[in-house]
């Protein structure tokens, strides 16, 4: 029985020995892997990683494979789960607050343009036309909330506290609302739905591109900070693997730049200070 025994240990530390070493070599794998699964949601920012990123990363001799997603969240979650490898569609403001709420760790690993937020409004044409007790439609979701409030203030309807993280601002922080004006915060995919009933709307850039809004017809446009700046969002770990440089790399490509230069017209896209 004691050699039964030890032959049986002997057999399982085997099988462990085996099962690291194949580990091993999986995580090695991964990190060189040339097929990379991204997430595809509505909006410009994967139509531009398509049409100027991927074809700089073929040559390379990736393989890309978009996988849909109907909202941010799904995509996030997704990521954490490995079920998908990276989004170009989050700004460091929502990564830093899904990691909070999810205890998540989505690394950012570099910034990329951004359509800014912008007011828009089927009744009027700018932003002077704003009466008293005007209903103001702006996205629920905590990170865009804020921007849209800083927008706000931007127009000079609203004043914020002084002091304030712009990026973590709410309703709650508003000390003067000169117009009176009524606010109404709602799913952002659902507002360009109800821009006849409404008199302004905050639209971040994804909804103005997936309702097929002209961008050229904002209003007003807000600041973009560094933190609403997107960027390529992937799990920690991943952060230093070669697929992931690859992809900085290529955001940070002489051939970015003559795309970018060549195809942003009006200025529609901000481009973030290190991809200049």
């Amino acid at each position: 029985m004691k050699k039964r025994g030890k032959l049986l240990l002997m057999g399982l530390l085997a099988v462990s020995v085996f099962t690291l070493a194949a580990c091993g070599n999986s995580n090695e794998q991964a990190s060189d892997k040339k097929t990379l699964r991204v997430a595809v949601s509505a909006g410009p920012y994967n139509e531009l990683f398509d049409t100027a990123v991927k074809p700089i990363l073929e040559k390379q001799g990736y393989t890309i494979k978009g996988v849909n997603f109907s909202n941010m969240l799904q995509a996030e979650v997704a990521i954490t789960e490995n079920a998908i490898d990276f989004n170009v569609s989050q700004h460091t403001a929502y990564v830093n607050a899904f990691n909070k709420e999810k205890d998540a760790q989505l690394v950012p690993i570099v910034h990329i343009p951004t359509v800014p937020a912008g007011i828009f409004s089927n009744k009027f044409t700018s932003i002077q036309d704003v009466k008293s007790g005007a209903k103001v439609a702006i996205p629920q979701d905590p990170s865009n909330a804020a921007r849209a409030f800083a927008l706000l203030q931007k127009a000079g309807w609203i004043k914020l506290k002084e002091g304030i993280d712009p990026t973590l601002a709410t309703k709650n922080d508003i000390i003067e609302n000169k117009q009176n004006l009524d606010i109404t915060m709602m799913d952002s995919s659902q507002i360009p739905r109800a821009m006849d009933d409404i008199d302004f709307a905050v639209l971040p850039g994804s909804i103005v591109y997936a309702a097929s809004i002209d961008a050229s017809k904002s209003l007003l446009a807000e600041d973009v900070v560094a933190d609403l700046e997107l960027n390529v969002v992937v799990n920690k770990g991943n952060e230093t693997s070669q697929w992931a440089k690859d992809i900085v790399a290529a955001y940070k490509s002489d051939e970015f730049k003559k795309y970018m230069s060549e195809h942003n017209k009006d200025n529609y896209w901000v481009i973030p200070d290190e991809l200049k």
